[in-house]
């Protein structure tokens, strides 16, 4: 009867190895993920400190400033328009008002670059962004490719791209982007 009775750690020698070695896994998970997390914030804090630096480094109207393949100069903007357009059969309304980004961009890769208007924004002062209107775009400058160009190394586009923002905002920043997945680059309208 003693035999029968014996302890359960005893009878099941494997298992019980087993589930020490599982136990010493589980404590070395969760403590190597402690560890983990700690460098993770870290290194977010120094990854925060280098956005702010690079939200303070914004570029003026007039200075040339590159996103990728291309370089943006901003050379003014025209807000407070009703309507755009170069013929009665070809105009839009804004819904608020239409500002009007004259922009010059230059492709500085080594292939053919797509622009697109509707990749660049207009932000407030409390950072909402616009959205371009490529319809407007289009319809302000005919003749100009700024809406949408495939510009070839060393060339450049000149235009306007348009934006319909509400009539009490004001746009203090532009975001220029030479793709949608670029990080772009800010200048300052004001």
């Amino acid at each position: 009867m003693k035999n029968n009775k014996q302890n359960w750690f005893m009878k099941h020698k494997i298992l019980t190895v087993i589930g020490i070695i599982f136990m010493i896994g589980i404590i070395g998970s969760a403590t190597s993920s402690n560890k983990t997390t700690t460098s993770s914030s870290t290194s977010n804090n120094s990854t925060t400190k280098q956005d702010i630096k690079a939200k303070e480094e914004v570029a003026k109207i007039g200075t040339p400033v590159t996103d990728g393949k291309f370089e943006f100069t901003v050379k003014s903007i025209e807000c407070g328009k009703s309507s755009v357009g170069a013929s009665q059969y070809l105009t839009k309304e804004a819904q608020g008002q239409f500002c009007l980004l004259n922009i010059s961009v230059k492709n500085t890769g080594d292939a053919a670059q797509s622009l697109f208007s509707s990749n660049q924004k207009l932000l407030n002062t409390q950072n909402q962004q616009y959205a371009a209107d490529d319809t407007a775009t289009m319809y302000a400058s005919p003749n100009s490719n700024a809406w949408y160009s495939n510009i070839n190394p060393g060339n450049s586009v000149e235009g306007s791209i348009v934006f319909d923002i509400p009539k009490d905002q004001t746009p203090i920043t532009a975001e220029l982007h030479d793709s949608a997945f670029s990080g772009g680059v800010k200048v300052n309208l004001q």
